[in-house]
């Protein structure tokens, strides 16, 4: 289980992050200041930090350098939304810089997105008699392998990132189909059909009322 350090003194939001990590099923650290982010580096693993930049102690920007030495990924979430401070922020090696306010499925979006980069996310998902392995995108059931397109995979890995997240249709569509798509939201429907059917996931997979779906574990 990946472990997450949250550096945010503003704790309405970090707990707001706190909640979402937990809910798709990471482990988290919750910091206020800059003044105490190494000395939690020096005595526990961590795989990726949230870091605000205007922070009580020293600021993000002062410590950002210091958390990538350590090989630790760093995105940076923050109000300071000029051009120049976002260029400055991913100069000094951040991975990401998202600004306030945000969106908590984009910002867990974009932690899978470094961790798999940084092969620090689990390559393989295990719910009842369900292996998937995102890497090789290979699913399996009962210890048989289970014929999936590409699209079910692509929904089925959503569906896995954003697992215990209520997913909008449209959210759906725009992560699996993109932009471009000019089909209705009932392929949706047709395509969590199939992958309840082809996994034996009838209850694992929610059906929100006249919003979507969340695979629940």
């Amino acid at each position: 289980m990946t472990k997450i350090l949250i550096v945010d003194d503003e704790k309405a939001i970090n707990d707001l992050i706190a909640v979402n990590l937990k809910m798709v099923g990471h482990e988290y650290v919750q910091l206020y200041s800059g003044d105490q982010v190494l000395k939690t580096l020096n005595e526990m693993r961590i795989d990726l930090v949230i870091l605000d930049v205007m922070l009580p102690g020293r600021d993000g920007f002062e410590i950002v350098q210091d958390i990538v030495k350590r090989g630790v990924p760093v995105i940076f979430l923050t109000a300071r939304n000029t051009v120049s401070d976002k260029v400055y922020g991913l100069e000094t090696g951040a991975e990401d810089y998202i600004v306030k306010p945000f969106e908590a499925v984009e910002l867990i979006a974009r932690i899978h997105v470094i961790l798999r980069r940084n092969q620090k996310a689990a390559n393989e998902f295990r719910l009842d008699d369900t292996i998937v392995d995102l890497e090789k995108h290979i699913v399996t059931v009962h210890g048989q392998e289970v014929e999936i397109t590409n699209k079910e995979f692509q929904l089925l890995d959503l569906l896995v990132q954003y697992k215990n997240i209520a997913l909008s249709r449209e959210k759906i569509i725009e992560q699996t189909w993109g932009f471009d798509f000019y089909g209705d939201t009932r392929t949706v429907d047709v395509h969590i059909q199939k992958l309840r059917k082809k996994l034996n996931w009838e209850t694992r997979i929610k059906t929100i009322y006249k919003y979507g779906y969340r695979l629940e574990v």
